[in-house]
């Protein structure tokens, strides 16, 4: 079964491309890895092995259990102690080391109809100030038709059929991307012009981009607080990062201290880290590496000229 999983992802485009690019991002590190592993690691796995992995990594002090929705606290523990209570209090191995981003380049030149590309930048960490504010920037950048990235390459310019920014936190780092799918003739254009709506946001932010970003995600808050597979999921996400529950009035809170001048000095400093570019299908007309690191360490018009 994994194996047939590992065979369908590595024939899925738009999910391999993501896979090579936390490998080029966090490059020979454990966050990098493909959760599903290669076809010689599942294959080399015994029972045995398995066993012993979850003995020494799974301990009480790692675990959180959550629940959310109609349920009876004793009843649940109860439950708790039934299933999970034959794990030991402390598991045996150490920690795995702060993951550090280093950025870089993958390409993959396949005989496809389309091209997937994604441009990536050091990220912010969950903890830290810049978190939500970079959260706030992707949608700005590439959260929905009302983006920058949205209308100005896909409607303005037809330049890709779908578009799109992201940030990922994690404990210790984190991520920002930006993700197209575009044909074989657009490449050429499609990552000049991304470059400079990267620069463009760092220059100048509207305060209704800014509001309008805001609501959104917002929005998606409240909207997630209302499933319980979510909410439960959110809690013990936080449970593990933060060691407690945050109230969604704190994240008001932290939405609402947001400026243009924070968004566009968080722009500035983010986008002058080294840059992650991967690219699978048909990509030999994409610019080489150094020269869309030099686009983004120079101006607007540096940008333009990578697209010839």
């Amino acid at each position: 079964m994994i194996l047939q999983e590992i065979g369908a992802a590595h024939d899925t485009p738009d999910d391999i491309v993501f896979d090579r690019f936390t490998e080029t991002a966090f490059r020979h590190q454990t966050i990098g890895r493909s959760i599903l592993g290669t076809p010689e690691t599942v294959k080399s796995f015994t029972s045995k092995q398995l066993h012993k992995f979850i003995e020494r990594q799974y301990g009480a002090e790692r675990m959180v259990v959550v629940a959310a929705g109609d349920i009876k606290h004793d009843n649940f523990v109860r439950e708790v102690e039934k299933h999970l209570g034959g794990f030991r209090s402390k598991s045996d191995n150490t920690m795995p080391q702060f993951a550090q981003y280093v950025g870089g380049d993958f390409r993959e030149d396949r005989d496809l109809m389309d091209a997937q590309i994604v441009l990536g930048f050091e990220g912010r960490a969950y903890h830290v100030r810049d978190f939500y504010a970079s959260q706030v920037l992707s949608m700005i950048l590439g959260g929905g038709m009302s983006s920058r990235l949205f209308q100005e390459v896909r409607e303005k310019r037809g330049l890709c059929y779908s578009v799109y920014a992201f940030h990922w936190g994690f404990s210790d780092t984190g991520i920002f991307g930006v993700h197209a799918a575009t044909g074989q003739s657009d490449i050429a254009e499609l990552v000049p012009v991304v470059i400079d709506e990267l620069q463009k946001v760092g220059e100048n932010i509207l305060q209704e981009e800014l509001d309008r970003a805001r609501a959104q995600y917002r929005a998606g808050l409240i909207m997630s607080a209302e499933s319980p597979a979510s909410r439960a999921s959110q809690i013990a996400r936080q449970m593990l990062l933060f060691g407690r529950p945050i109230a969604k009035e704190e994240l008001m809170e932290r939405l609402s201290a947001l400026t243009v001048e924070r968004l566009t000095d968080l722009s500035s400093r983010l986008f002058s880290t080294k840059p992650t570019l991967t690219a699978v299908g048909p990509v030999g007309t994409l610019a080489p590496y150094e020269a869309v690191l030099e686009s983004l360490s120079g101006t607007q018009t540096t940008a333009r000229k990578l697209a010839g």
